[in-house]
C-alpha cells in the first residue's frame, strides 16, 4: 500500500504554521481514491469545528476548469462552439478593430488582450453590466501576442457560453454536477450548508465574514454564478471530476470525448505562456512542483485550492483550503503546494504504459 506519510507531515506543518486553517487533500487514479485526508480547523477561533472530508470550500478559480473548461468542451463536442469562433458571433458589444480577430480560444488562453482584473463590483452588478463595461475596456495588449492571466475574459467567456449553449452557465454545468454526486460541487450552496463551509475572508466591502458566500467580489456581483469564479465543493467532488477527465483521456465519453480533451489539454504556442485551452500545464515552476509528467493539466483558485491531472502516470491531486482566512495576505500556500504534489508523486508508482491519446501532436 502507497505511503503518504511525507505528504501527510507536510500538511500537518503546514496546519501548525498556520498556512491555512483548513485543508483536505485528496490523491487518486481513475479507478480509486489512493488518499483522502482532512487537516486543521474551519478558523483558528477557540471550539471551531475540525475540518472533515465532507467539509465544503470555495473553489475560486477551479471554476475556471471544473465548470467553464468543462462546460465549453461539451459545446465544442456537439458543435454548438467553436474554438475559432470570433467573440463577437457572441456578444454583439464586443467590437472595434483592435478586437474584432479575437476568438473563443483566445479567451481560453488568456490571451484576447483583456486586462487580469478590475474591481467592476464597486460600480456593476449583472450580466448586462459586466458585459458593457468589459466590452468597452481598451485592450491591453494585441491579441495572441502574450498571455496574461485574466478574470475578465472569463467572465466574458461565461456569457459566450451562456449564448452558445442557450442557458445560464449553472444550467450547463448542472448535467456536469449531476456526475460528480453524491458529492457536491455546486454554485450558491444553500444556506442549509452554512455548517459545513469552511469561512473564507472577513470582507471589508461586504462588512462580514464569508461562509457559503463567493469570495470572489466580482462574482457575487455577478450573483455567484460567473464563469471565473463561484463553485464550492468538496476534496471528493473535484476529485470526482478528476476522474471523469482521467477517464476521457483513455477513451471514456461520459464526460467529453478524447479528441476534445487532449485537444483542450495542449499547450498553445504563446510567447511565454504555459497555458492549455482553459488548463494550465507543467512546468518545474508550476504549482504542482517538479514531479509530475510534462502531459500534467491543472488549475489553482485564489482562496487556497488546486487541481492537477496527469494523464500520463494516472494520477490527480486535490488540495482544498481556506488560506484567505481571516485574510488574503498569508502566502504561505505557494510553497506548500508544490511540497505536497512532490511527496505525493515521490510516493505513488507511476504506471509504466503509456496513456492513448495523449501524445504530442495527437489533437
Amino acid at each position: 500500500m502507497t505511503s503518504f506519510l511525507h505528504a501527510r507531515n507536510i500538511m500537518a506543518t503546514a496546519i501548525a504554521a498556520r498556512a491555512f486553517p483548513a485543508a483536505v487533500v485528496e490523491v487518486g487514479t481513475r479507478e480509486t481514491v489512493l488518499w483522502s485526508e482532512a487537516f486543521g480547523y474551519f478558523t483558528y477561533d477557540e471550539g471551531a469545528p475540525p475540518t472533515g472530508e465532507t467539509t465544503v470550500f470555495d473553489l475560486a478559480s477551479l471554476t475556471k476548469v471544473i465548470a467553464t473548461t468543462a462546460v465549453a468542451m461539451r459545446l465544442v463536442d456537439v458543435g454548438q462552439l467553436g474554438l475559432t469562433d470570433r467573440v463577437s458571433k457572441w456578444i454583439p458589444e464586443w467590437r472595434g478593430l483592435d478586437r474584432e480577430e479575437v476568438t473563443v480560444e483566445d479567451l481560453l488562453t488568456h490571451a484576447s488582450g483583456l486586462t487580469s482584473y478590475l474591481p467592476f463590483f464597486r460600480d456593476h452588478s449583472g450580466r448586462t453590466e459586466f458585459q458593457q463595461a468589459i466590452c468597452a475596456l481598451p485592450l491591453e495588449y494585441r491579441p495572441r501576442a502574450r498571455s496574461i492571466y485574466s478574470d475578465l475574459g472569463f467572465i466574458l467567456l461565461g456569457f459566450v457560453i451562456e449564448n452558445a449553449g442557450g442557458s445560464r452557465l449553472a444550467d450547463q454545468f448542472a448535467p456536469i454536477a449531476a456526475l460528480l454526486r453524491p458529492d457536491p460541487v455546486l454554485f450558491t450552496p444553500p444556506r442549509a450548508w452554512r455548517n459545513r463551509i469552511a469561512p473564507t475572508e472577513v470582507d471589508p466591502w461586504r462588512g462580514h465574514l464569508l461562509v457559503g458566500e463567493v469570495h470572489d467580489e466580482n462574482a457575487w456581483a455577478l450573483g455567484g454564478v460567473a464563469g471565473h469564479a463561484g463553485l464550492f465543493g468538496t476534496a471528493a467532488g473535484a476529485g470526482r471530476f478528476a476522474r471523469l477527465v482521467l477517464g476521457a483521456f483513455e477513451g471514456d465519453p461520459l464526460l467529453v470525448s478524447q479528441r476534445t480533451v487532449v485537444r483542450f489539454s495542449q499547450r498553445r504556442l504563446i510567447p511565454g505562456s504555459s497555458r492549455a485551452l482553459g488548463w494550465d500545464t507543467m512546468l518545474p515552476t508550476s504549482s504542482c512542483g517538479t514531479r509530475m509528467s510534462p502531459k500534467a493539466i491543472g488549475h489553482t483558485g485564489f482562496t487556497g485550492t488546486s487541481l492537477w491531472i496527469d494523464p500520463l502516470s494516472g494520477v490527480y491531486v486535490v488540495l482544498l483550503t481556506n488560506r484567505v482566512h481571516p485574510d488574503r495576505s498569508n502566502d504561505a500556500i505557494l510553497q506548500v503546494r508544490r511540497d505536497v504534489h512532490d511527496a505525493v508523486m515521490d510516493a505513488v508508482r507511476p504506471r509504466s504504459v503509456d496513456t492513448p491519446g495523449v501524445e504530442a501532436g495527437s489533437a
